[in-house]
């Protein structure tokens, strides 16, 4: 069954209908090729795929400027690709090696990369929030107008730093935008039988934050948001929530059954609501591209992904020296009395 058909009108041009058609499939082909490598063992711990996920990220990332940062909890391999990190990069630190962004030393949860503005990949939940903050004062005290993109998950929003961040934050006008990933299930528990609020959005308003809550399946959806987002904390008005309903199809990790949710429920969100399709028809329907075209965008994205997979590979593993470096700052020359 083909996705159904998005009702809401294309606001941007074909261009850039094909770029998050792009980016959106590159995500996708590359967390496939993922999850194949963790079946072969090339991949070792945890590993958490963002399949059907992928207009969240991508939508954000489209109101972003050079300069933005953002920061994230462990299902991070999306947010690393939409932000321009390099896919060989990428797919050589999930297996560990040491042609990857943290040295073959960090793995899935721990990449960073200060060339993209990308400040992880988190393991413990919740504890990116605070960190997002921080960057946004940074830039705060530096008086610019950079925004920083902190996101978390359904499960996440009810841990107690958050509501500490959003304290801080409003206190201090931070330019934050605090992005609420509800893919509905956080670990495995559903946010009905978790939380005691239905609209996670809300919980900004106790501290004076506005926000809203947006389609997380539909990228122009979460694009408009974005843009109104940041244009608040561009304007100096401080942090703003952002809840986008999502849909992960994988269990929460590799190692997940997702027992917890039927078969024919995950597969009426990919018929239905499918982030990709939902492009896929607007190109498609707009006489933008063509099924030629198309398939020549995803061959030359499964290309890039396999090319990332080679490279993992056939880079070595890290040498035992590696372990001591990058764990303590240089040490500054000290000023001339």
């Amino acid at each position: 069954m083909a996705a159904k058909k998005s009702q809401k009108k294309s606001n941007v041009s074909a261009e850039e209908l094909l770029e998050y058609y792009r980016d959106m499939l590159l995500i996708r082909r590359f967390e496939e090729k993922a999850g194949q490598l963790y079946g072969m063992g090339l991949i070792g711990g945890f590993c958490h795929l963002y399949i059907g996920q992928e207009a969240v990220v991508v939508g954000l990332e489209a109101a972003a400027k050079e300069g933005d940062k953002r920061i994230t909890s462990y299902r991070d391999h999306g947010h690393m690709l939409a932000c321009g990190m390099d896919p060989k990069g990428v797919m050589a630190e999930l297996t560990g090696r040491e042609g990857g962004y943290s040295k073959g030393k960090g793995g899935s949860m721990h990449m960073f990369s200060s060339e993209k503005h990308f400040y992880g990949g988190h393991g413990i939940v919740g504890a990116q929030v605070p960190l997002g903050a921080g960057l946004a004062f940074s830039d705060k005290y530096k008086g610019n107008d950079n925004v920083t993109f902190t996101y978390f998950g359904d499960g996440a929003a009810n841990q107690g730093q958050i509501y500490e961040t959003f304290n801080m934050a409003a206190l201090w006008d931070l330019p934050v935008i605090f992005v609420i990933e509800n893919n509905q299930y956080a670990m495995g528990t559903s946010q009905k039988r978790s939380t005691s609020t239905p609209d996670l959005y809300t919980r900004g308003e106790a501290f004076g934050i506005p926000g809203e809550i947006v389609d997380g399946m539909n990228v122009l959806a979460v694009k408009e948001a974005s843009e109104k987002a940041v244009a608040h904390c561009r304007a100096g008005k401080g942090p703003y929530v952002l809840e986008v309903k999502t849909y992960r199809y994988r269990g929460h990790s590799m190692s997940d059954p997702a027992k917890y949710r039927t078969r024919d429920e995950v597969q009426k969100m990919r018929d239905e609501r499918d982030p990709i399709e939902q492009v896929r028809d607007l190109l498609l329907t707009g006489k933008h591209a063509s099924e030629d075209d198309l398939k020549a965008i995803d061959k030359d994205i499964k290309a890039v992904v396999n090319e990332s997979a080679e490279f993992a590979k056939e880079s070595p593993e890290p040498d035992l020296s590696e372990l001591w470096t990058d764990i303590y700052a240089e040490e500054l020359p000290q000023e001339n009395a």
